[in-house]
């Protein structure tokens, strides 16, 4: 076997890093019939979770270099409620394995134009996996800029 660089976690370090938001879709985000929002707009709220797991880790914004297993699981409308979470399961000195997903938790209803409820259960609509490249730190020269 190889030796990588990952990071080993003992009984006494924190839980893996993970980060999360809630956004509501809006009327205007509606691309195709049936009023459904492209998978396009889940994957850039992963992006903003990717953004935001290398800001903490690293003090910077990274680069994302992939998304793999890419499913889309359920349909989203114009008024539902997406909840997206990003958990760091894996890193190197310079990558950070990210696991993504996004569920629906509020939906929109067919009751009337602004009628919407709160799911029982989360429902996924989208996972992935995505990794990201964070910088370099170079040593700077004492006494210089």
């Amino acid at each position: 076997m190889t030796p990588t660089n990952d990071v080993e976690r003992t009984g006494s370090e924190p839980e893996p890093l993970t980060v999360g938001l809630r956004v509501r879709i809006g009327q205007e985000e509606a691309h195709y019939g049936g009023r459904l929002v492209d998978g396009a707009r889940i994957l850039r709220l992963f992006g903003d979770l990717v953004t935001e797991v290398t800001i903490r880790s690293d003090g910077d914004e990274g680069l994302l270099t992939e998304y793999a297993d890419i499913r889309f699981t359920a349909p989203v409308h114009p008024g539902d409620y997406i909840e997206a979470t990003g958990r760091v399961v894996r890193s190197t000195k310079l990558r950070r394995f990210v696991e993504l997903t996004a569920r629906k938790v509020i939906a929109a209803t067919d009751e009337g134009p602004s009628s919407a409820a709160v799911l029982p259960e989360p429902v996924t609509v989208c996972t992935a996996r995505a990794t990201t490249v964070v910088p370099r730190k170079t040593p700077t020269a004492k006494g210089g800029r």
